[in-house]
């Protein structure tokens, strides 16, 4: 062999020799088990119903029957009096029957005055939902058996990078 292609091969085995030595590289492991880590998160929410009630209302008083007290009254103290005295019985008549005539229409018995209400109750309550936190996998490399902790599930195989140092004594 001549001497160029002895410096050839000579720097070409130089140039392979850092790959020769390289500490990292890729492989892959068998899965042997995944199992997901689960975690129970609690949210609150609100629940709200609606409700109907009874409450009582306040009744209107009413106006006619004073009117038409008022009217009756006049018209029977008019008859009652003569002179300047009817100008006074038709003015009493009239006072008397208007009070006649409200307490007949407003005093008269009913039964309590009741009106549906709509109510909305509401109340917090913790709705508890469940999350995937990550995988424990176990798997099998070179005889040996190794778990670690993934974000997602790796299927049949891992891929591994395997890194080889040396031992120092």
């Amino acid at each position: 062999m001549n001497f160029q292609a002895k410096l050839i091969i000579a720097a070409m085995g130089l140039a392979a020799l850092p790959l020769a030595q390289a500490q990292d590289f890729e492989d892959f492991g068998r899965v042997v088990r995944v199992q997901p880590r689960m975690e129970e998160i609690r949210m609150p929410r609100q629940e709200c119903r609606t409700e109907y009630v009874q409450v009582p209302v306040q009744q209107q008083r009413g106006v006619g029957g004073g009117i038409v007290g008022g009217v009756v009254g006049g018209l029977l103290g008019n008859q009652i009096g003569s002179g300047s005295g009817r100008v006074a019985a038709t003015a009493a008549g009239a006072i008397a029957g208007a009070m006649v005539g409200d307490r007949a229409e407003n005093n008269r018995p009913q039964g309590p005055a009741v009106q549906e209400q709509a109510v909305r109750q509401c109340r917090t309550v913790d709705a508890i939902e469940t999350r995937t936190n990550g995988y424990d996998v176990t798997y099998e490399f070179r005889g040996q058996t190794y778990t670690t902790l993934m974000n997602r599930d790796p299927g049949n195989r891992v891929r591994l990078r395997v890194s080889v140092q040396p031992i120092d004594y």
